[in-house]
């Protein structure tokens, strides 16, 4: 689509819009630390909920790919360059649609109520 997106290559040694600088290992450990930290915080979300699953699903996917990407190549390849916007990738695009997907089910899902014991 001309003046609106484009399919460009290039190698991304750097993190989401530039962060990080060029520390595959730290966007490695991150990307862990990340997947850790959701799965803790949204278990039961995660449990309860279709959406949240294809969600997480969606979030594993794409930062286990850029996690793949950076261990053999020491970088991301990015290609889809929108005009407005930074260049990403795949892998970036399933990450951001899972959160969505996990923020709407959040936003659906009511609270686990604990049950007191009698």
């Amino acid at each position: 689509m001309p003046g609106v997106l484009d399919f460009t290559y290039a190698q991304n040694t750097h993190g989401a819009m530039g962060l990080f600088g060029d520390r595959s290992w730290l966007l490695i450990v991150l990307a862990f630390v990340v997947v850790a930290g959701l799965t803790l915080m949204l278990r039961d979300l995660i449990r309860e909920s279709p959406l949240a699953q294809i969600g997480f699903g969606l979030v594993l996917g794409g930062a286990f790919g850029n996690v793949i990407d950076r261990v053999l190549h020491h970088y991301v390849i990015d290609f889809i360059a929108p005009r407005w916007f930074y260049i990403f990738n795949g892998a970036d695009a399933c990450i951001t649609v899972g959160l969505v997907l996990m923020a709407i089910a959040s936003l659906r899902t009511p609270p686990a109520r604990e049950t007191a014991a009698a």
